[in-house]
C-alpha cells in the first residue's frame, strides 16, 4: 500500500491537473515527513546522499539529491562508453534493418525519435541502450563519454509514464513524450542522449549550456522517473558490455570500441 502511494507521486499520470498538483505536493515543505518513508520503502542508500536526510526540505529536493563526492567509480578508458546513468538496461541492441527496433510490443522508427529524418541518418544500423530510471535511483544523467556538444533540442508536449505499465499500455511514449535530445561528436562517431520526460510537468533540467562533454560529468537531472535512451552510430568496432535486464551504475562500462 505504501509504495503504491509513493508510485502515485512519482509515476502517476500524464494529466496535466494532477500533474501539477504532484509538482506543488512534492515541493511543499509538508513533504518533508515523506522522505523517511520513501527512502525506507524504495531501500535507498542513503549513505550516499550527499547531505543527511534531515538536511532536505521537501520530497522534490531529496528526489533530485546529489551523490556524495566518489559514490561512484567513472570508468576513464577513452574506449569505454559508460552508463550515464544509476538504472535498469531495458534494452541494449542494433537498429533494425528497416531502422526500427521494439519496446513492449511497440514499434519504434528513429525517425520517431529524433523527429525528423535527417537527423535519423547518422544513427543507420547503429546500436542503442534503453535505460529507465526508477523511483529508488539517483536522478542525475551524466555524459557517457568524451566529446563535443553538436546541438540540444526538445521534442513534444506532454509526458505519460515510462514504467513498465506506461510502455505496455501507452501511446508509444519514447516517439510521443516530451524529450530533450543532446548530440555529441566523440572520436567514434556521433552519440545522442535522449533525455524523456515522464509526467507532463516535463521535468528536465540542464546545467548549463557548455560545447565541452566531459565523460562522468553531471549535466543535469529529472524532477521525477525517466528514462535515457543512448543512441550511438555505426561502428563495426563496437562491442557491448551489457544486455537488457540488468541493473547498471553510473561511471560503469556498458560498451567498449577495439582500439
Amino acid at each position: 500500500m505504501k509504495k503504491a502511494l509513493f508510485n502515485y507521486f512519482v509515476e502517476l499520470t500524464g494529466h496535466p491537473v494532477s500533474s501539477s498538483m504532484l509538482q506543488f505536493i512534492t515541493r511543499s515543505r509538508f513533504s518533508r515527513k515523506l522522505i523517511r518513508p520513501f527512502a525506507k520503502t524504495y531501500r535507498i542508500n542513503q549513505d550516499e546522499a550527499e547531505f543527511p536526510v534531515a538536511y532536505y526540505d521537501s520530497l522534490q529536493a531529496y528526489f533530485t539529491r546529489n551523490l556524495k563526492k566518489g559514490s561512484r567509480h567513472i570508468d576513464e578508458r577513452s574506449n569505454i562508453i559508460i552508463s550515464p546513468v544509476d538504472g535498469f538496461v531495458s534494452a541494449a541492441e542494433k537498429i533494425g534493418p528497416n531502422q526500427s527496433f521494439k519496446i513492449k510490443d511497440h514499434l519504434y522508427s528513429i525517425k520517431d525519435i529524433f523527429g525528423d529524418e535527417k537527423r535519423a541518418i547518422p544513427y543507420k544500423n547503429g546500436f542503442f541502450f534503453i535505460f529507465y530510471l526508477s523511483p529508488s535511483h539517483y536522478h542525475h544523467f551524466h555524459y557517457p563519454i568524451d566529446g563535443e556538444l553538436l546541438s540540444r533540442y526538445a521534442l513534444g508536449t506532454t509526458s505519460f509514464p515510462v514504467n513498465d505499465l506506461g510502455l505496455r499500455l501507452g501511446n508509444r511514449p519514447f516517439a510521443t513524450n516530451y524529450r530533450l535530445i543532446s548530440e555529441m561528436m566523440t572520436s567514434f562517431g556521433r552519440i545522442a542522449v535522449v533525455k524523456v520526460g515522464a509526467l507532463n510537468v516535463n521535468s528536465i533540467h540542464i546545467n548549463d549550456s557548455s560545447k565541452e562533454c566531459k565523460k562522468g560529468e553531471d549535466f543535469g537531472y529529472f524532477s521525477f522517473g525517466s528514462t535515457v535512451i543512448l543512441f550511438m552510430e555505426r561502428n563495426d568496432s563496437f562491442t557491448p558490455l551489457i544486455s537488457a535486464n540488468t541493473e547498471v551504475k553510473l561511471g560503469q562500462a556498458v560498451g567498449e570500441w577495439s582500439v
